[in-house]
């Protein structure tokens, strides 16, 4: 072979290396093919909006910034995005859920998923949106979502959700939107949320109203909590009444027995009185 013709095979040589990369077949990676499997089991899809959600299909979900897979978006062959609002889902978020560590934002919204908020979550690192709304979840809100450092945005209104607010979403120094409207949260609003200092977001009363046990700033004082003004004069005039009616009692009792007894001394004196 001539000079010329090795330089030129040289030359190429790093191309067909690029070439014969990005020829071969991908596969998934097998945090995200267990989050995928584990979370379709969990599920209910009565209209069959996830029906490419096979087995198959996890084994190869993405390529490259494709996917394959309804309500995912990929980034790099790793699941980056999962959203499914609006599809009628039911039954539980699988805490396996945890395993699609590139995950940044999930929407399960408007569905009818009940059970709980997996604690699990926490390990989603990347998690900068969780929108959990309209939903059926109960039980407590994890307060080891706090851990999740990049969350901008916590939407779970319109759900059975009890307890109280973690305090330590305070702590989430990007989080710009924030709603647990229409819950069963109970107990006070942390000031760390209610009332931010410096140049961090505000949320307003709109992000906490629809909790009926649910009180302080930016919602009004608790119910029962302290008495309010009315109560004060209600309780006040009240006890004055009873106090007045008690004493006018004792009053006539005492002018009752009083009025006896100046009768009794009377009928004395007049038997003593001499006849004339």
């Amino acid at each position: 072979m001539s000079s010329w013709g090795s330089y030129i095979l040289i030359s190429f040589l790093p191309f067909l290396f690029l070439t014969c990369y990005h020829i071969q077949p991908s596969s998934a990676d097998p945090d995200d093919e267990a989050c995928l499997t584990n979370l379709k089991a969990s599920l209910e899809d009565p209209t069959n909006s996830l029906r490419n959600w096979t087995k198959t299909t996890f084994a190869n979900p993405c390529s490259g910034f494709t996917s394959y897979l309804q309500g995912a978006t990929c980034n790099n062959g790793r699941i980056y995005k999962l959203s499914l609002p609006n599809l009628s889902l039911r039954g539980s978020i699988s805490p396996y859920l945890s395993n699609c560590t590139n995950l940044q934002s999930l929407d399960l919204s408007s569905n009818a998923i009940t059970g709980s908020i997996p604690p699990d979550l926490q390990i989603l690192v990347n998690l900068a949106v969780l929108n959990l709304s309209s939903n059926r979840l109960n039980g407590p809100i994890p307060p080891q979502l706090a851990l999740c450092a990049y969350l901008n945005v916590i939407d779970l209104h319109n759900n059975l959700l009890s307890g109280q607010i973690p305090q330590q979403l305070g702590s989430l120094v990007r989080l710009s939107a924030f709603d647990v409207s229409n819950n069963r949260l109970s107990g006070p609003v942390p000031i760390s949320l209610g009332n931010r200092s410096g140049n961090l977001p505000k949320f307003n009363a709109t992000s906490f109203q629809g909790n009926k046990d649910l009180f302080g700033y930016p919602l009004p004082p608790a119910k029962g909590k302290g008495l309010s003004i009315m109560a004060i004069v209600g309780i006040g005039l009240g006890s004055g009444f009873l106090s007045l009616v008690l004493s006018f009692t004792a009053v006539c009792i005492w002018l009752r027995v009083t009025e006896h007894g100046m009768s009794a001394e009377e009928g004395k004196i007049s038997q003593l009185m001499p006849d004339y």
